[in-house]
């Protein structure tokens, strides 16, 4: 088994969070996928060298060179990021997007789905999963009294006590034994 300590950890985090806002091209700004995964893995491999504390120095200057030489597209590319979070954000309140001043349309209506009522989904997110955008009413259980517990009477409370801590592996046998070994291991001779 493999322990990491937290600050080995934040520091992996925090030179991935720096290297992907850097390094933050998409497949659709490469002619083919064989150059945007040729791409990813010389950021992986630079990434896993800072990390590891490979050649640090090489990897800095690299860095700030493609950094001078593709500030424009960096941007851009952070600007990309920004709208369609707060794009995914607006459709998982069940906000309507908003279009571009340029009339570009919604994220909605690119990938097909409408935001639609709460309790829906709005269109995938970068991540692939759907996000849901509200809360949907929830159904209410048969038989429930004012405080949202079953209306029941005294002797089925009992029960459901002493079912409930027998499903869980508790008896009253247990609890005796263990405050004897208890009483008995803390006796020194």
């Amino acid at each position: 088994m493999v322990v990491v300590s937290a600050t080995t950890f934040n520091k992996e985090i925090a030179i991935r969070r720096r290297i992907s806002s850097i390094f933050n091209k998409r497949e659709d700004d490469f002619p083919s996928l064989r150059e945007y995964n040729d791409y990813l893995e010389e950021v992986e491999d630079m990434t896993t060298n800072l990390i590891e504390g490979i050649d640090v120095p090489a990897i800095e200057v690299k860095i700030a060179k493609y950094q001078e030489e593709n500030a424009e597209q960096i941007m851009i590319n952070r600007a990309r990021k920004a709208e369609e979070l707060a794009a995914a954000m607006a459709a998982s309140k069940g906000q309507p997007v908003q279009t571009d001043t340029d009339g570009a349309t919604s994220q909605s209506s690119q990938a097909g789905i409408g935001a639609g009522a709460p309790g829906h989904y709005a269109p995938t997110v970068p991540g692939g999963q759907p996000r849901p955008t509200g809360m949907a009413p929830q159904p209410i259980p048969v038989g429930v009294g004012p405080e949202g517990y079953a209306a029941d009477d005294e002797e089925m409370m009992k029960l459901r006590a002493e079912r409930g801590g027998k499903a869980g592996g508790w008896s009253i046998e247990l609890s005796k034994r263990r405050a004897i070994e208890e009483a008995f291991g803390s006796i020194w001779i």
